[in-house]
């Protein structure tokens, strides 16, 4: 197997194979050695390609824009007190009371997706009943694979209820973990029974297995019923680790959030927190008040809701709940688009969902979801988001990088790598509202 390199030497070695191929420009070119790509490989290839789950929703309808010259910037978490008041003609004035000011400070940060085809497998691909041009499907496989691992991390869950674990470990709900954790992740766990966050020494993981994430030490043992949850993502940051706040839930015990290095996130705190409705760890069914009321505090903070996200179970929930209140007065085909997405195509008044109230509704499968008490995985969350304060900020553009030099690798082996450099950014959080423990 080929050595761990890093990224900047990876692309030195990329360099170096520049002047030294064993093969001409041309030499994966199609129908190179006269011979005709094959039919079997492209038909069965293509119907094992669609079985496969490669929707980026969430991904393609935020918007994307340049890094910028930025570290961070300020939140407004306090309007201060008795600053305004009615005075009388001869009255003194309000009490000075300043604004609190809480700093965000983000740095971009870096994903990346490699392969490798044995040079012989790239000669005998090309000969009749091969697939052809095996390091294109390759390369196209992870493009694909690679957006797809974006969209999962921006929808990864934050915070979810142990089963037992020690002083290097958490065990949670495997499905949840696969889903949720990533190597180089921080997470801390709140321990239920010294009602205080065990953060001493970090939690950097090492392993992710059935349900088991291996970090290193922390100062007291995880037990059952603690909460772990996410304090530094290694790669991009979760619209779920955004909508959390110092008071939410997981499992029915509390979880901190700390992403952006925000020192408090109180729930209902000015301009500090997103908008979360939990329900203790204890699974119930989504109703329209649930989202209403996620819109409705959106708006009394002063944005408007742009964006509602959720799995296919709580889409089809929802659609169910709009459903016996159809009333037939007529039919048209509506969509709405929202970035490089679009709505299902339904009616405007709802009997096949493509908005409600008028806010467009966009189904992910990577929807992050909840646990509950028995550490059972519950159904996804709902998103309510106004994508004004909300983006992918770009410090540096999707690369590929193809590398040739065998003797780096000790392989005879073309490699490639993706990579890309950004994150997550949210300017306001309390414009952002998450509803959890939903069946």
């Amino acid at each position: 197997m080929p050595n761990e390199v890093s990224l900047a030497e990876f692309i030195a070695q990329s360099s170096r194979g520049l002047y030294g191929r064993m093969f001409g420009p041309d030499f994966l070119r199609k129908g190179y050695l006269g011979v005709s790509q094959s039919t079997f490989a492209q038909t069965y290839g293509r119907k094992i390609w669609d079985a496969l789950n490669n929707r980026t929703v969430f991904y393609n309808a935020i918007k994307k824009v340049p890094w910028g010259p930025t570290a961070g910037w300020v939140l407004r978490t306090d309007r201060g007190s008795g600053r305004m008041r009615p005075i009388t003609e001869t009255g003194s004035l309000p009490t000075i009371d300043v604004s609190n000011y809480q700093g965000v400070y983000v740095l971009p940060k870096i994903v990346a997706a490699d392969f490798g085809v044995p040079i012989k497998s790239i000669v005998v691909n090309t000969f009749e009943g091969g697939m052809g041009d095996i390091l294109a499907a390759e390369l196209q496989a992870t493009e694909r694979d690679f957006v797809k691992g974006v969209n999962k991390e921006l929808l990864a869950g934050s915070a979810a209820l142990c089963s037992g674990g020690g002083t290097t470990s958490f065990v949670t709900n495997s499905t949840w973990a696969d889903n949720s954790v990533s190597l180089g992740d921080t997470w801390y766990y709140y321990d239920t029974t010294a009602v205080a966050v065990e953060e001493t020494q970090g939690g950097l993981v090492s392993d992710v297995t059935s349900g088991t994430v291996t970090v290193s030490t922390y100062d007291t043992a995880v037990a059952d019923g603690d909460v772990a949850y996410v304090h530094s993502r290694a790669g991009f940051t979760s619209i779920d680790d955004i909508c959390m706040s110092d008071a939410c839930t997981t499992g029915g015990a509390y979880a901190y959030a700390n992403v952006y290095s925000l020192t408090t996130r109180t729930a209902d705190t000015y301009a500090a927190a997103a908008s979360c409705s939990y329900s203790n760890g204890v699974g119930r069914d989504l109703s329209l008040e649930l989202v209403d009321n996620a819109i409705e505090a959106i708006r009394i903070k002063g944005g408007e809701p742009k964006l509602i996200v959720c799995g296919w179970d709580q889409y089809f929930n929802l659609e169910r709940l709009l459903n016996a209140q159809q009333r037939y007065m007529g039919q048209e085909v509506y969509q709405v688009g929202v970035g490089d997405e679009r709505t299902l195509a339904g009616t405007r008044t709802g009997l096949i969902l493509s908005t409600y109230k008028g806010i467009p509704v966009l189904p992910d499968a990577d929807a992050a979801k909840s646990v509950n008490v028995s550490d059972t995985q519950l159904g996804s969350n709902v998103f309510v988001l106004d994508t004004d304060y909300l983006e992918m900020a770009i410090a540096m553009p999707t690369q590929y990088v193809e590398n040739r030099d065998y003797f780096a690798a000790d392989a005879l082996v073309v490699r490639g790598l993706i990579y890309m450099m950004g994150e997550l950014r949210c300017t306001r959080v309390d414009c952002q509202a998450k509803i959890a423990d939903l069946n």
